[in-house]
């Protein structure tokens, strides 16, 4: 497996370049993990998602904030500077543990939170479907990471956002209350729910290069695809909005 840095951009550019990076294994490339980190606010709802339910929109256009989808499912979340994002497209064929939407799930998060976990002294763990949680010292769970996952015939994007030093009452201001909720939430406002990791990018970078054996860092950007995807659904407002 290859590791790489996106390149800096627009968080159209962003989105765009974890599709192309899928395309790239699903024609039969080396495996890569990467990761990403945005300069500017903005909000990402899930492929499937209602805009109008998941977020706020009139406090993200009385701030500016644009308000995009993304390919893969899972809820919407905020971006911007405090957030560290990663992402991995495997090849479903060479791993047992992606035969389905669970089991990748249930394979993926084990390995990630036995990562974190060496950056936290046991305290994180996987929670719901696709959450990392942290346990405070005062026993509660908070999430610190959200993930989704996108299938293709022959490769599978598997991405997630880490909250390290994130405002994190733009989550509150900038999201509605979440049509969907894992158990451990118990009906918490985002206030009450999410907080950050605490650890530095950097860090969480090294335990999961070392976590998914990621050696050499990837340079053949698929650059085609990349564009192709944006002029296709990145910079389509109907892309973003249809729902």
């Amino acid at each position: 497996m290859r590791w790489a840095e996106l390149p800096v951009g627009d968080p159209p550019s962003l989105l765009a370049w974890e599709e192309a990076l899928l395309d790239v294994v699903e024609l039969g490339g080396e495996e890569i993990l990467w990761f990403w980190e945005s300069t500017t606010t903005f909000v990402v709802v899930g492929y499937g998602q209602a805009v109008e339910r998941e977020v706020n929109l009139v406090e993200c256009r009385a701030r500016g904030v644009p308000v995009l989808r993304r390919s893969s499912g899972g809820g919407a979340v905020v971006q911007g500077p405090g957030c560290l994002n990663y992402g991995l497209a495997l090849r479903t064929n060479d791993h047992p543990g992606l035969t389905s939407v669970t089991q990748a799930n249930q394979w993926i998060m084990a390995r990630n939170a036995t990562a974190l976990n060496r950056l936290v002294g046991g305290r994180a763990s996987v929670q719901g479907h696709t959450d990392l949680a942290l346990r405070g010292v005062d026993g509660v769970l908070r999430k610190f990471s959200g993930n989704a996952q996108r299938r293709t015939r022959n490769a599978l994007l598997f991405h997630g956002t880490f909250l390290c030093d994130f405002d994190l009452s733009l989550v509150s201001d900038l999201l509605a209350s979440p049509s969907a909720q894992p158990g451990y939430r118990a009906n918490r406002p985002h206030a009450e729910f999410v907080t950050n990791l605490g650890q530095p990018p950097h860090a969480i970078r090294e335990v999961l290069k070392v976590t998914w054996d990621a050696g050499e860092r990837f340079l053949e950007w698929p650059s085609a695809r990349h564009d192709q995807a944006l002029i296709e659904r990145y910079r389509r407002p109907e892309w973003h909005h249809r729902r």
